[in-house]
């Protein structure tokens, strides 16, 4: 691994001698599901059936909700064997103006606890404690009696440094971006049926840490495409079967050389990855190969009771992460509780999942209570 400031570019070597070369953005937090249901669904939530936390996979859900108006609050845990001061927030809500619209209010924060700072040498340059925030505004319509289309937009902020270290001054940075979704429910009067959806994500302009104009990084745009189908096993009981694809829509940084003789520098190999247009990136990163897949089941008792799992799996190039996901979903009035669990996985190393054998916890309100359709899954 090579970095440059907060440029990384990482490259990892397999036994038959072939090079993987990983895909990174800046603010990652931004790729996390950050609510309990998703995230025992191995992280499925394109066409799964709406609630309030729908806004961060596939706002377009969200007319087709039974609810007026619904908020949720989770919070996960990062990195517990290691530390307890990480973790990841989040606070999200919808209002259906009428039938056909609805606007929804999203806000991600990650906490990265208290970090030191050392030179090359290990000497301390001083501690901070570095923050990353999302907002969200958005707007969802329905198009037909089965299809919607919704858009949002994002203010970013992330804060990893501030002041001068090593001597570069750093200060926090900012982007905005905005989301496309689209969503069709082929449900039934019964809830039978299938749904599918599409999600481009975090469309925006690259973020900086320093006055370089030049040192900027890509934020984590992709494109996902989900499908669901709902099947009725009898009066009170239903189960879901959801997939997701994703992409990351961001070209795979350039590969860094050892050898002084290479005839393209490294350093011109970053500044043409860094000039690279935020437009032009987006048709540049299919040639990376930065998929996942996200598989989900969901089963409903009596529109109070659910229980959940689902697996998920990515490419070496994205991360190699691959692992199995548990979670309950409890619904009692105008409450809703979900938590998700995720199997350990990838030994103790470097390859283990910073949430493995750790709890997400959502907590959610239907604040009008005017159907009897469940909380995390209507």
């Amino acid at each position: 691994m090579v970095c440059f400031g907060f440029f990384c570019a990482r490259a990892q070597t397999t036994g038959d001698g072939s090079t993987i070369n990983i895909v990174t953005t800046a603010v990652p937090f931004l790729r996390v599901s950050p609510d309990a249901r998703t995230g025992g669904m191995g992280e499925a939530g394109i066409a799964t059936l709406p609630d309030a936390n729908s806004g961060f996979s596939n706002l377009a859900k969200i007319p087709f909700a039974q609810s007026r108006t619904q908020i949720s609050a989770t919070y996960t845990p990062w990195l517990r064997k290691i530390t307890q001061d990480v973790y990841l927030a989040s606070l999200a809500g919808y209002y259906k103006i009428d039938d056909e619209q609805a606007i929804n209010v999203g806000l991600r924060y990650f906490n990265l606890g208290q970090i030191e700072f050392t030179d090359y040498n290990g000497n301390s340059l001083g501690s901070q404690r570095p923050r990353e925030f999302g907002l969200d505004f958005g707007y969802t319509r329905k198009l037909s009696d089965r299809l919607s289309l919704g858009v949002a937009l994002r203010y970013i902020n992330s804060s990893l440094a501030s002041g001068a270290i090593g001597g570069t001054d750093y200060r926090a940075g900012n982007s905005v971006a905005g989301d496309l979704s689209l969503y069709h429910s082929g449900l039934d009067e019964d809830g039978k049926g299938f749904t599918w959806g599409m999600a481009i994500t975090n469309l925006g302009a690259k973020i900086g840490y320093t006055n370089n104009a030049q040192a900027k990084d890509f934020i984590p745009a992709n494109i996902a495409i989900g499908a669901a189908y709902t099947s009725l096993i009898d009066e009170d009981s239903k189960i879901t079967l959801a997939a997701d694809l994703n992409h990351l829509l961001v070209p795979a940084p350039p590969v860094l050389s050892s050898d002084p003789a290479d005839s393209i520098p490294n350093q011109q190999k970053i500044d043409d990855y860094r000039s690279t247009g935020v437009f032009e990136s987006w048709f540049k990163s299919f040639d990376n190969k930065s998929y996942s897949l996200s598989l989900g089941a969901e089963f409903w008792y009596n529109n109070q009771f659910a229980a959940r799992a689902g697996y998920y799996w990515e490419t070496k190039e994205s991360g190699n992460r691959k692992y199995f996901t548990l979670g309950v979903g409890l619904k009692y009035n105008v409450f809703g509780f979900n938590f998700s669990y995720l199997v350990p996985s990838g030994g103790n190393g470097t390859t283990q999942n910073p949430l493995s054998n750790t709890l997400r916890f959502s907590l959610m309100f239907d604040l009008d209570n005017e159907t009897n359709g469940t909380l995390g899954g209507q």
